[in-house]
This record gives structure tokens, sequence and C-alpha cells, in this order.
């Protein structure tokens, strides 16, 4: 293109299409959003949950379309119940597509029927991968879904214009090797380094220990908590566990069985406004997940100066360079975070990377670089 979206070409018309809506997306969906405003002046967004929806932005051509969607225990229900939320979206983007220029879709999940609905109304597509639909559910280890799953993402894939993942490394991760001309590399993170910021001196912080974020197998939160006690009968270290999940019932069994109580604290959901007020008190955030995309939370710990000791999966390894922006867990297991946590706070340089991680931070992920990144990836749909 001769010109840029926003270099004075006409402004596209964008509908981002995301469904299910957790607490933990709602953060990046609200980042997406804000991206797109530099660049749209007209934004249609189809979700798939009315709890979780709370966009934050000034621009005043935002129309929500929202297709209430409800958990059911019972397999069966919630599959069925799913189905008739991609129908009742798919006819949602039937009615706005003369009004649309792209589709953009940004799920925990796989959008088949809604994705084959505008490819039939000849319109053009970009998926953004937060998470692998392959790795995401520890139910796909069973063979018989993985290849399932692998399907689906395969018929998404194709029907997509674009693909964006986090980084290179997801592409062979994350079974997207055939779909390289495709795939384009961009995130929708930025922070707000007014808040996100160190307000507690790093040498004036506790031997506190965090895990925050989702607490489900794919973290591999229950490796973590395993490792909690022969950490704490070495050292005063203590420990904050922030989030929620399906592992919360037995993550509190396994404390109250090993008498950990008095050394670890169990918060919660931790809200966005809070964050930074328990960041600021860890002198060490662990992230020992199995599969990523790139977790908000290492960036938000960064920008408070708190080091990151996490697996090198999905953007991971793109941000922490080991042993100066933060520490690489290369082994999740039980005896290699006891290992790894005690190196990482024992280390000499731990003031040093508290330093580097904020520093790295606020280089790379500013709101200007996220919406330059997808101007060029819209200018491209638009040759």
């Amino acid at each position: 293109m001769e010109r840029s979206i926003q270099d004075g070409g006409d402004k596209i018309r964008v509908c981002l299409v995301s469904f299910i809506i957790s607490k933990a997306f709602e953060k990046p969906l609200s980042n997406l959003v804000n991206i797109l405003c530099s660049l749209s002046d007209d934004i249609y967004i189809v979700t798939g949950n009315v709890d979780y929806v709370t966009i934050k932005t000034n621009k005043k051509k935002i129309h929500s379309y929202e297709n209430y969607y409800k958990k059911n225990n019972n397999g069966l229900v919630q599959f069925i119940r799913y189905l008739g939320l991609q129908i009742r979206i798919s006819l949602t983007l039937c009615k706005l597509s003369k009004r649309i220029d792209f589709f953009i879709f940004f799920m925990e999940g796989v959008g088949l029927f809604p994705m084959l609905t505008v490819r039939l109304l000849r319109k053009k597509i970009v998926w953004i991968l937060p998470s692998s639909i392959l790795m995401k559910n520890t139910e796909l280890h069973q063979e018989s879904l993985h290849g399932v799953f692998l399907q689906l993402q395969t018929i998404c894939s194709v029907l997509s214009n674009k693909i964006v993942v986090y980084s290179p490394n997801l592409i062979k991760e994350w079974n997207l090797e055939k779909f390289r001309d495709k795939i384009r590399i961009a995130h929708e993170h930025f922070l707000d380094f007014t808040k996100f910021k160190i307000t507690k001196k790093f040498d004036e912080r506790t031997r506190l220990v965090g895990h925050i974020g989702r607490l489900s197998e794919e973290k591999g939160t229950l490796n973590f908590v395993r490792a909690i006690p022969k950490i704490s009968k070495e050292n005063e270290t203590k420990f904050l566990i922030g989030g929620d999940g399906q592992l919360m019932g037995e993550i509190d069994a396994y404390l109250e069985k090993n008498r950990l109580r008095d050394k670890v604290k169990l918060v919660g959901w931790i809200p966005n406004d809070k964050l930074p007020e328990y960041l600021n008190e860890l002198k060490l955030i662990v992230l020992s997940s199995y599969t990523e995309g790139l977790p908000n939370v290492i960036l938000e710990a960064m920008a408070c100066g708190t080091p990151v000791l996490a697996t090198p999966v999905g953007g991971i390894p793109d941000i922490i360079k080991d042993n100066e922006t933060g520490f690489i867990l290369k082994n999740n297991s039980s005896e290699y975070i006891e290992k790894n946590v005690l190196e990482a706070l024992n280390s000499s340089k731990l003031a040093e990377i508290s330093s580097n991680a904020r520093k790295a931070i606020e280089r790379y992920f500013t709101y200007e670089n996220a919406v330059e990144t997808y101007e060029k990836i819209l200018d491209e749909l638009m040759d």
C-alpha cells in the first residue's frame, strides 16, 4: 500500500469476535479493542459472555453484541450450548457483514461456524491465537480428542487470511508450520507504566514468592504447590498464590494437609487495579506452565521490578533472557522448581535482574508499538 491506515488512508470498519471470555481474558480483549480504536472509527464487538465484558475506552463508535453463554457441568449440555452460541454469533455476523471490512477472531477456543459464515460472505478473517486449543484443555491429552481438535484448528487456519501468534516459537509448538505464509507475529500487550511501576524498593522486599494466574493443570500450578514444603523448610521464604480455577479446592486441601497455612497465603482472584500492590511485595514470581501464549502477568511483574522464573514456552523466551531479565525454568517438575526458586532467590544478580526487567518492558511494550504492528497486518489485507 502507498498509504497506511493511520497515515491518511481510509479508516477500516472492524468486527471483533471473541468467546468464551474468562476473567484472565478480559484484559487482553480490552487492550486489543483500544489498539483497534486507533485504526478504526467504527468497531463492532461480538462476545460470548456478558459477565466479563467491561471494555474501557474513550472511543464513541463501539457497537457491542453479546451472545450469552453459561457453562454446565454436564458435558453434553455444555457442548450443545456451545454450538448454540456459535449459531447465534454466526447469525449476528450475517447481519453485520455489509458494514464490516475485516472480521478479527480473538478467542479462547475455536469458532468454526462463525469463521465459515464469514468466508461464505466473502469477507477477510484475522485469527489471533492467545492460546492453543490443542494444549489449553487437559482432556486433550486423550488421543481421540486431540485428533478432533487438531482437525478443527486446521480448518480454522485454512479459513483465515492471516493468523497472528505471539512468538515464532509457537508456530511449531501449536502445529501451524503448514500455514507459515499466513502467520504474523504480534501481540496486544501494552502497559500503563504509571500504574505498573516500582513502588517498593527491591531490597526492602521480604522473601515472598508468588504464583499468580489461572489455577489449572496446564499452568503447572500443582507442581509449584508441591515444591513449597521443601523450599519453606530451608529458609524463611513465604508464598502467595493468586487466582482461581478448577484446582482451587485441591490446592486448599494440600495446604491444610501439609500444615502450610502459616507459609502460604491463598488470596483468590486479584483485580487488575490491585495487582501492582501484590507484585511490589514479591521477591520472585513463578510461572511453571506447560503451555502459554504471552502471559500478561509476566510483563506486569517485570514492570514492577519483580524477577520472573518461568518455563520457556510460547513467547516467554522472547522476553526473558536467563540471568539477564529473569530466569528460565527448563523443567517444571516440583523438584526442579524447588531447586530453581532457591537458586534465583540466592542469586547475587537478583537486584540487577529486577532493574533490567523494568527497562526491557518499558522499551518494548508500549501502546504505540502495539498499534504500529497491527496497522501493518491490517494494511496487508487491504492490498
